[in-house]
């Protein structure tokens, strides 16, 4: 289960991600330096226990009309191999020492947790405090029972979002499946709406939807992320 230090990171993630934010392709605030303000989110654990896992919301409100973006973390205690495009930066952890703050979706581990979820083998945390679930995430697939890992990895970072696009293969000791690809659209603007209505959902095999505040302290919902069934090219 996670476990959440109460105390320092320097420099903080929001500042590291003021810095960041506008260089990235789906940014909708570009001209304004990003006032950023946390907005919600959830984590999830690692297995293993070597990497931090946050699925972050935070609300940029330089423009006319603040707009949040979702943003999938991940810390480690060292560099990430072949992954120097993705860092956001680096901080120290006043527990933990140095950590290595990267764009998670380019993080394996991160999306095979991520899948993980999708798929009803993992439990969402609470995002500030130990040992929690967060109720408010809520994962839907609709092939029950599907069970499957990752064996290759293809990020897609553009105006509309980031999407993934994994080749999946059966785990073992389950039935054995055949190899499919999937492509998990990790939605990088949120946008309240209901899930049996938007376009973004249709089609979809599966979704994760989940809480976040507006910056008038209201709560609201909608998706983090839509996967689809693609065909391999």
């Amino acid at each position: 289960m996670a476990v959440i230090h109460r105390t320092t990171m320097t420099p903080g993630k929001l500042e590291l991600l003021a810095s960041w934010l506008p260089a990235q392709p789906w940014n909708l605030g570009r001209g304004h330096e990003p006032r950023l303000a946390k907005a919600g989110g959830f984590r999830l654990d690692d297995p293993q226990g070597e990497v931090g896992i946050e699925f972050m919301a935070v609300t940029d409100e330089s423009g006319e009309q603040p707009i949040t973006y979702h943003v999938p973390l991940s810390y480690r205690g060292a560099p990430l191999d072949g992954a120097d495009h993705a860092l956001i930066g680096t901080s120290e952890h006043g527990v933990l020492g140095r950590r290595w703050i990267y764009d998670g979706t380019h993080d394996p581990v991160l999306v095979a947790r991520l899948l993980a979820l999708i798929l009803g083998e993992a439990e969402p945390q609470a995002q500030s405090v130990s040992n929690t679930p967060a109720p408010s995430v809520t994962a839907y697939f609709a092939e029950a029972g599907h069970a499957a890992s990752i064996s290759t990895m293809d990020v897609t970072n553009g105006p509309d979002g980031t999407d993934l696009r994994l080749l999946t293969v059966s785990v073992p000791g389950v039935p054995s499946e055949p190899a499919r690809q999937l492509t998990i659209r990790v939605n990088r603007v949120l946008r309240p709406e209901q899930v049996e209505s938007t376009t973004h959902a249709t089609q979809a095999l599966g979704h994760i939807t989940a809480d976040w505040h507006l910056p008038d302290g209201a709560k609201t919902r909608g998706l983090y992320a839509v996967v689809r069934d693609t065909a391999p090219e």
